[in-house]
């Protein structure tokens, strides 16, 4: 039992101080100066209508930008869907037909 917890906690250290790490190097909440997301904004706004013609911009993202990702996450809710409908569905008796 003890060397069981050891263990666990030779697992857990590392992960812990990956996820302290990953947390320290973010920028602060609410940082209005981070580049990152303000490059990925600025094009979406003052390209949208270039690039893709759509005049809603909310549409041209998701549409034009996402589309393929707004695909492939239809393509999972779909298919989740399909699996519940057939596991929840009720088997007929071996004698019905």
């Amino acid at each position: 039992m003890r060397i069981r917890s050891f263990l666990l906690l030779l697992l857990a250290l590392p992960v812990i101080y990956g996820v302290l790490i990953a947390v320290a190097e973010l920028p602060p909440y609410g940082m209005p100066d981070n580049p990152v997301h303000n490059q990925v904004s600025e094009r979406y706004i003052s390209d949208a209508l270039d690039d893709t013609g759509v005049l809603n911009m909310v549409t041209a993202i998701v549409l034009d930008y996402r589309a393929y990702d707004t695909m492939f996450e239809t393509i999972v809710l779909f298919t989740a869907t399909l699996a519940v409908v057939i596991t929840l569905k009720t088997r007929k008796g071996e004698g019905e037909r």
